[in-house]
């Protein structure tokens, strides 16, 4: 019983997922102090508004709610009947934008760059048909579209050294 716990914790991708959950959460530190730290402040100084949580839309409230049965009296994020706190949700929206922008050009990019650089380019496995010019694979004699005859393509004898 020992041996399966240890085999599955020490299988690959267990232990990648518990790396990947540690360096992501340490992750979200930084981006989330990118975006409190530098990007929101210069937002601020470009639109004037810092934090959008103050921003409330007022629904007409259609009967009478005691205060003492909303809570309001208790804590000071309590919502009050008819009053709909779309800054939050702003305030959320531009966090999660700014993240993902962040984890894109800072990550994402880089990695793709990366593998392509070490990857090298792609073998090529189509070509195109003479007659209608869509995509037919190098093999092909005939064209699976058109159905014309395409000539074989003749492959240089390697070079004797």
């Amino acid at each position: 019983m020992l041996k399966g716990f240890r085999d599955f914790i020490l299988r690959g991708n267990v232990v990648d997922l518990a790396v990947a959950v540690i360096i992501g959460a340490a992750f979200t530190q930084i981006t989330t102090s990118l975006t409190t730290q530098i990007i929101t402040p210069l937002i601020s100084a470009i639109v004037g508004a810092p934090d959008f949580s103050n921003l409330v839309f007022h629904v007409p409230v259609l009967h009478h709610v005691s205060k003492a049965a909303t809570g309001v009296m208790g804590p000071p994020q309590t919502p009050v009947p008819g009053e709909i706190h779309y800054g939050v949700f702003l305030n959320a929206v531009i966090n999660f934008l700014l993240n993902a922008a962040a984890i894109y050009f800072l990550i994402v990019l880089p990695v793709h760059k990366l593998i392509q650089r070490f990857k090298g380019p792609e073998a090529v496995t189509t070509r195109p048909c003479p007659q209608c010019l869509s995509d037919i694979p190098l093999s092909a004699t005939r064209c699976k579209f058109c159905t014309e005859p395409v000539p074989a393509i003749t492959e240089p004898a390697p070079a004797n050294h």
